[in-house]
């Protein structure tokens, strides 16, 4: 009699996914430390289909051109979440929401849940970390117990198809969180890459077939991606990261994938004893405490996806006493800043060498685009001349490597914001001067050095060992 085949053991890396076919300390995909685990490779992450007739369907060939009509959208009611989602949930698609412990990511469903509920639709909540009390304690904190969403404490996906089969298919359903959901189509335990996967792609395929919108929860890591492997990100149509920093109150909902709609598209919350309040105007909330008369406060113009936000870059320039100057950043580049140091050094002649630099971006915000160069600089050459900007000035534009202002896109947006804003005057790339704003006088700068020497004009207390600068 012929002894029964063996299950293949595999080994996989729950930080990246990566298939080993034994076990080692290290994955040499991604190079974490103890993070591979063994799993039957009967099912899971590197199983191969299973045996059938050899024999598939035809399917049926379309042509790449053809009239298609656009995506139906279900709005929820707030402004700022239906922005970043492209105008609203679509039927039959699939979200994934990440972000820190505590940051406010289940309030934020919970309250787009209780919307869409007022609003007539069916929605249901599902949630692997909490017991039913628990979200309706939440509820009553934030004044939505009166909304109509069904809940559910429950991990298993069978278990949660199977009662949805029974009800009417909901508009949106809510999976809180990912990580502890598990199905009996994988042999390991919940949480790890196989599971995760698994579960994500039965609820995307109820979503598909049903019509109903699921939205996801996931865990991030340390490094602040979102925990598992990185197949679910490329499963689901969008990804959403809710950010903040623990000392500020506000939150960003920031929209890095999605099929639907633009990237990179910012809504902006304010987190409070009553949850999450919406901020149609950003850039009231980060200039809010600025002080004018500060040295080294200069008001970039940026754009947030399709959202011009006026922001404050705040850089302190002070003499050191170690051998090698500090260069400390937050919310924004350190290689960037480092490039924006060599030029007024080199190009410019502002002595920075023997200086401890600080930059920082006020509120909290994270900026990435190089449009900030200008305003970054003028900031440090305020606060190395101690000589204040004009409190109604609003600068952007690109520095490159020679000291040149390089045009940005999106230049009328920038000037309309910083118009409605009160301010009257804007320092910008030569080439985009001639896009004026009615009640605003724009300043067209084609080499940061004449940028430094507007500045230098206006500096106060000068100290003579500085006059070579």
């Amino acid at each position: 009699m012929r002894a029964a085949a063996r299950n293949k053991v595999q080994y996989i890396c729950q930080n990246c996914g990566a298939v080993s076919p034994r076990w080692q300390g290290r994955c040499d995909d991604c190079g974490e430390w103890n993070a591979l685990v063994e799993e039957s490779g009967a099912t899971g992450v590197g199983a191969g289909p299973k045996r059938g007739s050899g024999k598939g369907r035809v399917i049926k060939l379309e042509r790449l051109a053809g009239s298609t009509a656009e995506a139906p959208r279900t709005r929820t009611g707030i402004a700022e979440f239906d922005r970043v989602t492209g105008g609203g949930l679509v039927r039959g698609s699939a979200l994934l929401v990440g972000g820190d412990p505590g940051i406010g990511k289940s309030t934020l469903l919970l309250q787009a849940a209780a919307a869409l509920a007022n609003g007539g639709h069916r929605v249901v909540y599902v949630s692997g970390e909490e017991a039913v009390a628990q979200i309706r304690m939440r509820a009553e904190r934030l004044g939505l117990a009166d909304a109509s969403v069904k809940l559910a404490a429950e991990t298993s996906v069978e278990n949660i198809l199977a009662t949805l089969a029974l009800e009417e298919t909901p508009a949106l359903l809510i999976a809180d969180s990912i990580q502890t959901m598990w199905t009996d189509a994988a042999d390991s335990a919940p949480g790890t890459v196989t599971q995760v996967r698994a579960s994500a792609q039965a609820l995307i395929r109820y979503a598909k077939q049903s019509g109903a919108a699921v939205v996801f929860v996931g865990h991030v890591t340390k490094d602040g991606q979102i925990a598992g492997p990185r197949v679910v990100e490329h499963m689901v149509d969008g990804v959403l990261y809710f950010e903040g920093e623990g000392g500020h109150h506000f939150r960003i909902l920031r929209a890095v994938k999605n099929r639907f709609g633009p990237t990179d598209e910012i809504g902006v919350f304010e987190m409070g004893g009553a949850g999450l309040r919406e901020v149609p105007n950003p850039s009231e909330l980060f200039l809010g405490e600025r002080n004018s008369k500060t040295p080294g406060a200069a008001v970039f113009a940026g754009m947030e996806g399709t959202r011009p936000v006026l922001v404050e870059i705040q850089a302190l320039v002070a003499p050191t006493t170690l051998g090698t100057p500090r260069r400390a950043v937050i919310g924004w580049d350190q290689s960037r800043l480092a490039m924006i140091l060599a030029v007024l050094e080199a190009h410019c002649r502002v002595r920075l060498g023997d200086c401890d630099v600080y930059l920082n971006v006020a509120g909290g915000l994270r900026i990435s685009e190089p449009a900030a160069d200008l305003a970054v600089a003028a900031a440090l050459v305020s606060s190395r001349l101690n000589a204040p900007l004009p409190p109604d000035c609003a600068y952007f534009g690109e520095v490159s490597l020679s000291g040149a202002v390089r045009p940005v896109s999106h230049a009328p947006s920038r000037l309309k914001e910083s118009g409605k804003l009160g301010f009257a005057q804007a320092v910008l790339p030569a080439a985009s001067a001639g896009q004026d704003v009615a009640g605003m006088t724009t300043r067209g700068i084609g080499q940061l050095v004449e940028l430094v020497a507007e500045i230098a004009a206006r500096r106060m207390d000068a100290d003579p060992a500085d006059q070579e600068s």
